[in-house]
């Protein structure tokens, strides 16, 4: 892990959906549970893939079926992941975290399609100005094209941005696009995540905008010099 900072200036938020934004934990486990039975995969080769968290669903069912049922799994799954939301909800101080971050100046960046993002942010009254998706680069986490491109959209420089993100592979994609980056205790041990700043979840952290900057720090913790 690296050495712990408590505050940064910045002028962007980039934040992760599933486990940082919303728990949609049960979502995913009824809908993968669902989808192994039909494709007859085993919870042991669940477990050989290590977490699910930060990967793409297309990564998971090319790893787990042979080619010719890569497409039919591809659509299963989207089909049950899209049409469960039963008990969605924003995780503590979401909502009025992002309430304080101007317009334009925050994103959702993903490893969901554009399908299960689109309906996970509206089932949770999210309304980001830019979102990005499985969907929108070539290269998903831990390749940083997904952070890159959200800050371009948004127009700031990746440096000048701060990510917030709750797994190993959304972090490692931060930090190789050159970002700052928050890791929120959702998923994984606080030991197995690398960033600037580690917390149980959003509820830990304040914002403030001062003139320019937007300011993110722990809650509690005294203003310093970013």
């Amino acid at each position: 892990m690296t050495a712990e900072r408590t505050e940064f200036h910045v002028d962007a938020v980039l934040l992760d959906l599933d486990g940082t934004l919303i728990d949609s934990t049960p979502i995913i486990v009824r809908s993968w549970s669902r989808w192994a039975e039909e494709f007859g995969v085993t919870t042991a080769q669940f477990e050989a893939l290590g977490s699910l968290h930060g990967r793409t669903s297309g990564a998971i069912v090319r790893a787990l079926v042979p080619p010719d049922r890569v497409a039919a799994g591809e659509r299963r799954i989207d089909e049950l992941e899209t049409t469960d939301v039963d008990g969605l909800v924003p995780l503590p101080g979401v909502t009025a975290f992002l309430a304080k971050i101007p317009a334009g100046r925050w994103a959702i960046v993903t490893s969901g399609n554009d399908a299960i993002a689109g309906v996970r942010t509206k089932a949770a009254g999210l309304e980001p100005t830019v979102l990005i998706t499985a969907d929108d680069v070539t290269y998903g986490k831990p390749h940083p094209e997904p952070f890159l491109l959200g800050a371009e959209r948004l127009g700031v420089a990746p440096e000048r941005c701060l990510v917030i993100e709750d797994a190993p592979a959304g972090l490692e994609a931060a930090r190789k696009a050159g970002m700052r980056t928050i890791a929120v205790t959702t998923s994984h041990r606080a030991a197995d995540l690398d960033a600037d700043l580690v917390v149980s979840g959003i509820h830990e952290l304040d914002l403030h905008v001062s003139g320019g900057p937007l300011i993110v720090r722990a809650a509690g913790a005294a203003s310093s010099e970013d």
